[in-house]
């Protein structure tokens, strides 16, 4: 039987507001692995050949995303910012509702436009805005024209990422491509890897339209910025023309418009190839588009936004059980603190009717005969909070049965997190 206590809102409820940290690790594996990157492919040309078929996003997860147990911890997709250089000279014009022409040899210019343009809406509160690193960076040399957009699922980044405890683990050089001429753009990287964080970005407070912002820097030469990170949000926005190495040869096959067969398989077409020595000092001439082909511009237009994300993921992010990234979240937790206090004369005696010996009239505690020394005591184990209406909303027990006599003033605490 309950003893029931009104309490002082003033005195005995408070509010208080905490963190809760979680440290998120992520291999390498779950990154490069096929298996743990799941494609969503919507977009589909027609026209010559089989077309291209591609995702306009991927999704990560943590082992295999065909179990049911699988968690989705972060999308990864590339943007192009629609007034840059390379979209212009990609560009063969207008048509009359202003769409943005491109020429067949090119693949997704308008959905890698779309996606760029999508984050910053999101994020800066302008589809037109351009992001730049650093954040408050108004020179061209700052300006990020081609991005990869990382954004990070709710169940990990939770109410925001923490600051200064961002780090990416990227390989800026591509794999060495001379003892396998063919192609560097689907192998893995093998050196050249650096290490991309948000050092300092505590002490640099920004904001933005998305909330806190916090430039992302080469651990070994901070001054050097290559993206950005939103906190609230849990996206990385990275500069691809920083990260990766502008002045490689790119080469290998992609997705294209046309009947040709590459490596037994209809609709592929060779990025990059030309003229390769051979080791006895002769050359082997390899068809391809472009033999002086670079990452950026060649492999960001000519390639579908799938082909791009598989070399982003597999090849950079290396394949193994090193740490690709790790990042602490924060967890804002809302408490109501209601102290529930029992004075020296209260809750010593029990409602409960067994509590008194219905026969004698006396209580069972208080042994026959001993009135005068002994005195009436109790177990407190359950606390119940009522509203102004009588209505139970909350019931906290507590570990162990807690006497209650004349001689101890008892404070239970409980705690509603919200």
């Amino acid at each position: 039987m309950s003893t029931y206590k009104q309490l002082n809102a003033a005195a005995d409820i408070k509010s208080s507001r905490s963190n809760l940290n979680q440290l998120v690790d992520i291999i390498e594996e779950n990154l490069s692995g096929s298996q743990f990157r799941k494609r969503y492919q919507v977009f589909v040309t027609g026209g010559i050949g089989p077309g291209v078929t591609s995702s306009l996003f991927q999704t990560c997860f943590d082992q295999d995303y065909t179990l049911q147990t699988a968690n989705a911890f972060a999308d990864i997709t590339v943007g192009l910012f629609s007034g840059s250089n390379l979209v212009a000279s990609s560009s063969t014009g207008v048509d009359t509702v202003g769409k943005i022409l491109f020429p067949s040899q090119s693949v997704m210019m308008r959905e890698k436009i779309s996606n760029y343009r999508q984050f910053a809406q999101l994020l800066l509160g302008n589809a037109d805005s351009r992001f730049t690193a650093p954040f408050t960076d108004a020179t061209v040399a700052g300006n990020i024209n081609e991005a990869m957009f990382i954004s990070f699922k709710r169940l990990f980044s939770r109410d925001r990422i923490k600051r200064d405890s961002f780090a990416m683990r990227f390989y800026q050089s591509a794999s060495n491509y001379e003892d396998q001429p063919h192609t560097n753009i689907n192998r893995t990287s093998e050196s050249g890897s650096s290490i991309y964080t948000d050092v300092g970005s505590s002490t640099n407070v920004l904001t933005s339209f998305g909330g806190e912002v916090g430039n992302i820097v080469d651990s070994s030469n901070t001054a050097r910025n290559v993206g950005l990170i939103f906190y609230q949000q849990g996206i990385c926005v990275f500069n691809l023309a920083s990260i990766l190495s502008g002045s490689e040869h790119c080469s290998g096959s992609i997705s294209g418009v046309t009947t040709a067969v590459v490596n037994g398989e209809t609709g592929r077409v060779n990025i990059g190839r030309g003229y390769f020595p051979n080791p006895d000092g002769s050359t082997t001439i390899i068809k391809g588009i472009n033999k002086q082909a670079k990452f950026i511009p060649d492999l960001m237009v000519s390639a579908s936004i799938d082909d791009i994300v598989d070399h982003l993921a597999s090849c950079r992010m290396q394949s193994g059980s090193l740490t690709a990234m790790t990042f602490q979240n924060l967890t804002n937790i809302n408490s109501t603190l209601v102290f529930c206090r029992a004075t020296a004369d209260e809750f010593n005696y029990s409602s409960n009717p067994t509590y008194v010996n219905p026969v004698t009239n006396k209580i069972r505690v208080i042994e026959t005969g001993e009135e005068s020394s002994q005195k009436a005591f109790s177990y407190i184990t359950t606390v119940g909070l009522y509203d102004e209406n009588d209505n139970l909303i909350a019931v906290a027990k507590t570990s162990r049965p807690i006497e209650k006599n004349d001689e101890r003033d008892l404070t239970i605490r409980v705690r509603l997190d919200f």
